[in-house]
């Protein structure tokens, strides 16, 4: 009964943090972080706490995979060496950073690595939060730098922790190892099982499309179980099959496959990251409650510190690689194409969001060390480490305002790679017409209506295209919303005739349910057109 009412309180919690975060115009983990505490405090949830397994197991491989079937994969070739470096030197200097910090503050060596490693790694659903703030290149930077990152944390992590417990120790060849066999390996699993799923999907003609949306959510779990067995990185095992998949499913995916595909992750995400910032809200109360008077104070000094370490080290890499390759590439080509912009750099700087494997990590914290004893200050770890996912989402707060003050350029890049794609493929089409109508024995007239239809699509896009010599009277985009509403306004008018057929008996149900699919899908092309203004 316990877990159905956990159920039902994250469920309820994340639909009214949702609806709350949009009224409130502010960033949906934050409202989702104090419903976590509030749902926390009710009495029958007091002790409830958060399995890292659950996160690691559940919450990290459907998250990270959709997250990788939806960057691009172009922009982080493009940008590799920001995206390495971002995702080693800086988690390496956050970690080290973090342990002097804790170590000064009264942890051992062992513990304080080991918090150092696990608020190190940003979070990359965090990131969505600050997506239709920044361009396409900002914010495929920040996704692929928190998609990476965890594969070093994660290194450090075990090793820190493997010391204070007693079953590692350090060693240079060891250590390098490690990192080989993490990312080495991770990246060749998940490269088979993406090679592995692509190759099965679609393998049979009786395939249905619930069967390949089965082997779509078998794959992140599948490449993330294997690689753990192997002692290879899950995380970046999941992230380059999803890179993979991402390739090659756009040739092969049937359309309908492709639709399901984006409503049952786009809501399977929508719950999981949304429950889980619930989680660390409940797992903040837990922690606070079991923690003393003293060791709070002690608790939330450290905790601040810790933030406060985290995001001066973001600042000075950001700066200081900044000025580096400024420098580097003074006088060439790539130096006029490269921005450095002090308020942009500062956007970058204030989005390294922390949230589930910070989280994982922290509760993944052995209780006992090997000779029995308990480990040092792991309630204190965890503590931490939650204080420090609330504080850096609450940078999220202020992102806004600090996007407006840094008046970073209009993104039109992606917009003209619309319309030359559409071009494209509308030449692409009228050039193969006659080939393909003659090898279908098409009739004449449906082919003339055809090139008529694709025609008249070339031109408008053409016309889309073209920059207007003088502003017209009437603004283009005031003609377009006024377009889509007619439209949709039209939608309404057949769909309410239809159902008016159906409950005068002239129509079946099925022939209801038949003629509904058509005009959902029209509605839903020309909302999604709306959204993409």
């Amino acid at each position: 009964m316990l877990g159905l009412v956990l159920v039902v309180l994250l469920g309820t919690a994340v639909l009214l943090g949702s609806v709350w975060a949009e009224r409130l115009r502010v960033a949906p983990p934050a409202v989702l972080l104090v419903l976590g505490v509030l749902v926390g405090l009710v009495p029958a949830l007091r002790d409830v706490q958060l399995p890292s397994e659950v996160v690691l197991l559940l919450f990290l491989p459907v998250l990270l995979f959709w997250e990788s079937l939806s960057t691009s994969l172009r922009e982080i070739r493009r940008h590799l060496t920001d995206v390495t470096l971002a995702a080693t030197l800086l988690v390496l200097a956050s970690a080290a950073a973090v342990a002097c910090v804790a170590h000064a503050l009264g942890l051992e060596w062992g513990p304080a690595w080991a918090l150092g490693a696990a608020v190190a790694p940003t979070d990359a659903t965090a990131v969505n939060v600050v997506a239709p703030l920044l361009p396409r290149r900002d914010i495929t930077l920040l996704r692929a730098e928190s998609l990476l990152n965890d594969g070093t944390a994660l290194v450090v992590y075990g090793i820190a922790v493997g010391v204070t417990v007693g079953t590692e120790h350090v060693t240079a060849p060891h250590v390098l190892w490690l990192f080989a066999l993490g990312y080495g390996g991770g990246a060749l699993i998940g490269l088979g099982a993406g090679v592995l799923v692509h190759r099965l999907h679609g393998r049979r003609p009786d395939t249905t499309a619930l069967h390949e949306q089965a082997l779509l959510l078998l794959a992140p779990f599948g490449a993330y179980l294997v690689a753990e067995y192997l002692d290879a990185s899950g995380v970046v095992a999941v992230v380059v099959c999803g890179l993979i998949l991402s390739q090659r499913w756009p040739r092969t995916m049937r359309a309908e496959v492709r639709v399901q595909a984006q409503n049952f992750w786009a809501v399977a995400t929508f719950l999981l990251n949304g429950a889980l910032f619930v989680l660390i809200g409940v797992e903040l109360d837990y922690t606070v409650r079991t923690l003393g008077g003293g060791e709070l104070r002690r608790a939330l000094w450290t905790a601040l510190a810790v933030a406060g370490t985290l995001i001066a080290v973001r600042f000075a890499y950001y700066f200081a690689v900044a000025g580096f390759f400024r420098l580097l590439r003074r006088g060439t080509a790539r130096a006029s194409a490269t921005t450095y912009s002090k308020r942009r750099l500062t956007v970058s700087a204030l989005s390294g969001f922390r949230g589930a494997i910070s989280l994982a990590a922290a509760l993944g914290v052995p209780a006992v060390l090997s000779d029995g004893s308990p480990f040092p200050d792991r309630r204190l770890i965890v503590f931490v480490t939650a204080v420090v996912i609330v504080v850096t989402m609450a940078q999220a707060l202020l992102l806004p305002y600090v996007v407006r003050w840094a008046r970073i350029p209009a993104d039109t890049a992606v917009a003209q790679e619309e319309w030359l794609a559409e071009s494209v493929s509308y030449g692409d089409a009228l050039a193969a017409l006659p080939g393909l109508a003659e090898r279908l024995r098409t009739a004449p007239q449906v082919t003339e209506a055809v090139r008529h239809y694709l025609q008249l699509q070339a031109d408008a896009v053409t016309q889309r295209c073209r920059t207007p010599p003088a502003p017209p009277a009437v603004h283009p985009q005031q003609l377009a919303d006024d377009d889509t509403a007619l439209r949709l306004a039209l939608l309404a008018e057949r769909r309410a005739a239809v159902v008016r057929l159906r409950d005068a008996g002239d129509i079946d149900d099925t022939v209801l349910r038949r003629l509904q699919r058509r005009l959902d899908a029209e509605e839903l092309h020309l909302s999604q057109d709306e959204m993409e203004k």
